[in-house]
């Protein structure tokens, strides 16, 4: 079991222990049709709010029912994230969850400072809804870990916490399918 820290809210800590049954509740009805988008591959660009950054732009590459997920985005205009998640998605219908896993890495580079580099470990679980042909809208909530910081302030040397971040995030994509 995924332990949480305590300083979250107890309902943020029930959805993230909640997730894997939701995800495995969700891909029941899309592999109970039977279809299969082995076939599928191609690319969809997008843009995201939430998640590793404010707002951010997307290039998906997939192939069948996994991607290759590109981010690169800012949370204040001042830094810039870049994020690259490989993404396993469940069926193959409209609504389709997925799960992935990745690197995040996120840059600052205050007028006072030094440059800061942050490297964190990105689980998304999410959910991908197939609007209109070619036309997208999804949620995800992506568990983070922090693996490596490198602080704006040189005299900063405090140890990393280890503790898993949740950071829900709604994204748009276009492509094909």
């Amino acid at each position: 079991m995924i332990r949480l820290p305590c300083s979250l809210p107890a309902s943020v800590r029930r959805l993230c222990r909640s997730a894997p049954i939701a995800l495995a509740l969700a891909s029941v009805p899309a592999t109970a049709l039977g279809q299969d988008s082995a076939d599928d591959d191609g690319v969809r660009l997008g843009i995201s709010i939430g998640g590793v950054s404010t707002v951010g732009l997307l290039l998906e590459y997939f192939n069948g029912n996994r991607s290759l997920d590109l981010t690169v985005g800012t949370w204040s205009f001042r830094d810039l994230t870049l994020s690259l998640v490989a993404k396993e998605y469940f069926g193959a219908s409209a609504l389709r969850p997925f799960v992935g896993a990745g690197l995040w890495m996120a840059t600052a580079n205050p007028s006072d400072g030094r440059l800061g580099v942050a490297v964190v470990f990105r689980a998304p679980v999410g959910v991908d809804w197939m609007m209109f042909e070619d036309h997208a809208l999804g949620a995800a909530l992506n568990i983070n870990r922090a693996l490596w910081v490198r602080r704006t302030d040189p005299g900063d040397d405090l140890p990393l916490e280890g503790r898993l971040v949740p950071l829900p995030g709604l994204y748009y994509r276009f492509g094909g399918r």
